[in-house]
């Protein structure tokens, strides 16, 4: 059943947001409005003003639909329980705020819809390109306005893996494997990837997909409702589908089946899963971080 929301409300607020709250201030913060939620975790006063903002407007979207901010988490994290209601709202306000720090364009304001803890609708909008990708689950996805394809493949796979937060032994099976592995030469080792700039190039078809260790929900909701309206998979290093409400480490984003079973070859995932966590009361057990 879809979700009784309206799409084109949210990515107008989404978009509005974008617009007149972070935009203006890309390349124009000044000292003390920039700080840190934990070591090497940057926040800034947009952060917190677009979370405000783009909270406040889904309140009066949905009546009664909680909210999951990053900031607003970061600070409560009894926050990450609500993830498996019914209908929930996840809000990234600025993913990639190291990069708007820093003056790099590739920065995004996402906004996600779980349904006891699935992702069902996603917005990306990165003010810098110029584009607003949305999709709703059966319903289709769009890249400023216009519907989206699946985009076509070829060639070798593609993918960027975000190591920065890699266990050291876990990085070292995975670059020493790639190293010698026949098909792994379009897989991209990188410090940093900004989760909404990368599913925004899975949905394009720019690349074919991503490996991320840290999950947390407003870092992938969003593309992870948008990749999979395109055919795309999602998927915990043990095979489960990703879900909001479940916390484990490592997920594996791919453009279509086949790619998926490439890159779960192609990085010999069995050897990366991480071993079994003791049980937690949610999300909230991993510290709040980018991909």
């Amino acid at each position: 059943m879809r979700p009784a929301v309206d799409v084109d409300a949210v990515t107008a607020l989404v978009e509005r947001v974008a617009a007149t709250v972070v935009a203006p201030r890309f390349r124009d913060l000044v000292a003390g409005e920039v700080g840190e939620k934990g070591p090497g975790d940057v926040v800034t006063v947009v952060d917190h003003a677009a979370e405000a903002a783009i909270a406040d407007g889904l309140a009066q979207l949905a009546p009664g639909v909680p909210v999951v901010g990053e900031e607003a988490a970061s600070a409560d994290p009894a926050l990450f329980d609500l993830l498996g209601a019914p209908l929930a709202w996840v809000v990234d306000p600025l993913d990639g705020t190291r990069a708007f720090v820093e003056g790099s364009p590739d920065y995004a304001v996402m906004v996600g819809l779980v349904a006891a803890g699935v992702p069902v609708a996603g917005w990306i909008c990165l003010p810098e390109h110029r584009i607003t990708l949305v999709a709703e689950r059966g319903s289709g996805a769009w890249c400023n306005g216009a519907p989206l394809a699946p985009a076509p493949r070829s060639g070798a796979p593609r993918m960027q893996v975000a190591a920065r937060y890699l266990p050291p032994p876990t990085r070292g099976r995975l670059v020493d494997g790639l190293r010698t592995r026949s098909g792994a030469e379009g897989i991209t080792v990188a410090e940093t990837v900004w989760s909404g700039h990368e599913y925004t190039r899975i949905a394009l078809g720019d690349v074919d997909g991503m490996l991320a260790w840290r999950t947390m929900p407003w870092d992938h909701v969003p593309g992870v409702a948008i990749v999979r309206e395109l055919g795309g998979t999602a998927r915990r290093l043990d095979g489960s589908d990703y879900r909001a409400d479940v916390a484990a480490e490592g997920l594996l984003v791919a453009a279509d089946e086949e790619l998926a079973v490439s890159f779960a070859q192609l990085l010999d995932v069995a050897a990366l899963r991480p071993a079994p966590a003791a049980p937690s009361s949610g999300p909230a057990s991993s510290a709040p971080a980018r991909a």
